[in-house]
């Protein structure tokens, strides 16, 4: 596999979000989508125009799934909603305010069956306090792991056998036998430690080769590990300090782009990185997968 130890990201979209997360690539339409939870907004970002659309949410969103070209799951504070991006109307799919008491939907994506898995956070981030959901095909609502602190990245290998899942102040990345028939998770286990030197691990995706790429908050960089023996393989630097979400794109899916933040900067740190909160993007010699959908059945 091709590496290359000094990777930089460049700026793709100058913007001040507060907190941008969420970065998904829209294959259908060759759009990325991502969110500022902290403005409460959805973005449709098309690279060819360099142009972004922004739908303003009723609540902070946590993420966003594609269901086709014209719908999407957006993860509010009370529930999932059916957002539709023409009219930008929103509408409650799943109820979910008995199970976020002081909490909100954080990061989130859908498996290769298209089942929606979601993460909440408390809102004064207690530990423990958060867990992740499963939204299955048929619009059910399931609890697959309790006492998370921050639900954030969550991806699948492309043989549909494992699942890998961050849970951000642990500083791990847990593996999980996954079965895709069921939807049941098994096993779980550390695969990758990461030193607080490095920062926290946000948000993941996972490329062809089924290695990690993974959004360091606090760490200036996307850093790819690799989840069979623990190590970094390489370190994408950003010029931005809090990376959150990142997402393979483009045509040929060899674009990285990145979602950074501005909250939890100290003035010095803004001076320093003027650009956070912008989207950043990185060609890489590795491809991703395509995302996949909500699928209802």
């Amino acid at each position: 596999m091709k590496t290359n130890k000094n990777l930089k990201a460049e700026i793709e979209y100058k913007i001040a979000s507060d907190l941008g997360e969420g970065a998904i690539w829209n294959y259908q339409t060759q759009e990325l989508y991502w969110i500022d939870i902290e403005k409460k907004t959805l973005n449709i970002y098309n690279p060819e125009k360099k142009a972004n659309r922004i739908i303003n949410m009723s609540s902070r969103i946590g993420t966003v799934v594609p269901i086709d070209t014209n719908e999407v799951l957006s993860a509010l504070e009370d529930g999932v909603y059916k957002t539709n991006l023409k009219t930008g109307r929103s509408k409650l799919f799943v109820d979910m305010s008995d199970e976020l008491k002081d909490s909100r939907l954080n990061d989130g994506k859908c498996d290769p069956s298209g089942r929606f898995w979601v993460g909440s956070m408390h809102l004064k981030q207690k530990e423990g306090h958060a867990k992740l959901f499963n939204i299955n095909n048929k619009s059910e609502l399931q609890m697959k792991i309790d006492s998370v602190t921050i639900s954030n990245g969550i991806v699948w290998t492309s043989d549909k056998t494992k699942m890998y899942y961050i849970d951000t102040p642990t500083s791990e990345i847990k593996g999980y036998e996954y079965d895709n028939k069921t939807g049941q998770i098994s096993n779980g286990k550390v695969v990758v430690k990461i030193p607080e030197a490095l920062g926290f691990p946000d948000g993941m995706t996972i490329d062809e080769n089924n290695m990690l790429w993974v959004a360091m908050w606090n760490g200036n960089a996307v850093i790819q590990f690799n989840p069979n023996t623990g190590n970094v393989i390489q370190k994408v630097e950003v010029p931005a300090h809090n990376i959150t979400s990142c997402a393979f794109g483009g045509k040929d899916l060899n674009m990285l782009y990145i979602t950074s933040a501005r909250v939890d900067m100290t003035e010095e740190e803004l001076e320093k990185y003027p650009l956070s909160g912008s989207v950043f993007k990185v060609n890489l010699g590795v491809k991703g997968v395509k995302s996949s959908f909500y699928k209802a059945h």
